[in-house]
C-alpha cells in the first residue's frame, strides 16, 4: 500500500509510530505469558509479517542493495530475537520492564558507533550523556535505594540470559541503525526482516522442548494487537522519517523509554518505585544529551 501524506500528516504518523513502539515491551511480555517465550515471539513476528505485507507490499529483493540485505537482515533478526526472548525469559513482569529499559541503551550506543563507523562529529557532551544513561540503567536494575553496583550485579546474576540478551540487543540495534544509514540507499526491508525473524523463531520453537501453543480468544486478540502494533510502528516510522519533520520525530523518539515504562506498568499491572522512574529519567536525559552532542555536526566527508 502506498502512503503519500503531506509533511504535517507524515509527522503525525511518525509520532504515532513512537506511541506504538511504547507499547511493545508490555505487549510482548503479555503474549509470552500466554504462548511461551519462543512460541509467543514466533507468533508475534508471523502476525507482524502479515500486517507489514498488507501495509508495504511484498518485498522485492532486487530493489535492495546487496550489502543492506545481508548485513541488515542479520542484525535486524538478531536484535528482534534478543528483544523478544529477553522479555519472554524474564523472571517476572517487573524484571521484564527493567529489561526494556536496558534495551534503551541503544540511542547512546548508536551515537558512539556513528562516531567510529560513519565519522559522525560530536561535542564533548556525548561523554556525560553516555555516563548518565549507564548510571540510569544501574539505578533501575539495582532496585530501590539508588545507585548500587553490588545490587545491580546481584539482580543481573539472577537472570543472566535475559539481561545478556537485552544488552546485546542494544548493541546490535545501534549497529543496525548505522549500517542502515550507510547501506540502505533509502530502502526499507522491514517486511522481509520480519519474515526472516519469524522463520528463525519457528525453527527454534520446533527444536526446543516448548509446550504446545494453546489459543484462547483473549490471548489471540492480544497477539493480533501486538503484531499489528509492531508492524504499524515500523511502517509509520518509515513514512515519518522520509516525509515528516525529522527533528521533531528524533526528539520525541528519545522519550520512548518513559512511554514504554508507563504503558508496561499499566498493561502488566506492575507497581514501579520512585527510584525506578528516576532511573528511566536518567536514561532518557542521557540519550537526549548524546543526540544533542551531534546536532549540527555532519559526518566527516559527508
Amino acid at each position: 500500500m502506498q502512503i503519500s501524506p503531506g509533511r504535517n500528516t507524515a509527522t503525525i504518523l511518525g509520532l504515532l509510530a513512537i506511541v506504538l513502539w511504547g507499547t511493545v515491551v508490555g505487549l510482548i511480555r503479555g503474549v509470552s505469558e500466554n504462548f511461551g517465550a519462543i512460541g509467543g515471539a514466533a507468533l508475534i513476528y508471523t502476525v507482524g509479517s502479515i500486517f507489514l505485507v498488507g501495509l508495504l507490499g511484498f518485498p522485492k529483493l532486487r530493489q535492495f542493495p546487496r550489502q543492506y540485505l545481508v548485513v541488515g537482515s542479520l542484525l535486524f533478526v538478531a536484535y528482534e530475537i534478543c528483544l523478544s526472548l529477553s522479555l519472554g525469559f524474564a523472571n517476572d513482569r517487573a524484571q521484564a520492564i527493567e529489561l526494556g529499559i536496558v534495551n534503551y541503551l541503544w540511542p547512546c550506543l548508536t551515537v558512539v558507533l556513528a562516531i567510529f563507523i560513519n565519522g559522525q562529529r560530536a561535542s564533548a557532551w556525548v561523554v556525560p550523556g553516555i555516563l548518565l544513561s549507564i548510571c540510569g540503567i544501574v539505578w533501575v536494575v539495582g532496585g530501590s535505594g539508588g545507585l548500587s553496583w553490588a545490587r545491580t550485579v546481584t539482580n543481573v546474576s539472577s537472570n543472566p540470559l535475559s539481561y545478556g540478551l537485552a544488552f546485546s540487543g542494544a548493541i546490535i540495534w545501534a549497529l543496525y541503525c548505522n549500517v542502515t544509514k550507510r547501506f540502505a540507499d533509502g530502502k526499507n526491508g522491514v517486511a522481509l526482516f520480519f519474515m526472516l525473524t519469524a522463520a528463525v523463531l519457528w525453527i527454534k520453537y520446533f527444536l526446543s522442548p516448548e509446550p504446545p501453543l494453546a489459543f484462547s480468544a483473549s490471548a489471540t486478540l492480544e497477539l493480533c494487537v501486538t503484531g499489528g502494533a509492531m508492524a504499524a510502528g515500523y511502517a509509520l516510522w518509515n513514512v515519518g522519517i522520509l516525509k515528516g519533520n525529522l527533528t521533531l520525530l528524533a526528539t520525541a523518539s528519545y522519550f520512548t523509554p518513559v512511554l514504554s515504562t508507563f504503558f508496561a506498568a499499566v498493561w502488566l499491572s506492575t507497581h514501579l518505585t520512585v527510584s525506578f522512574w528516576q532511573g528511566v529519567a536518567m536514561v532518557t536525559a542521557g540519550s537526549l544529551l548524546c543526540w544533542a552532542a551531534t546536532r549540527g555536526k555532519s559526518a566527516r566527508g559527508g
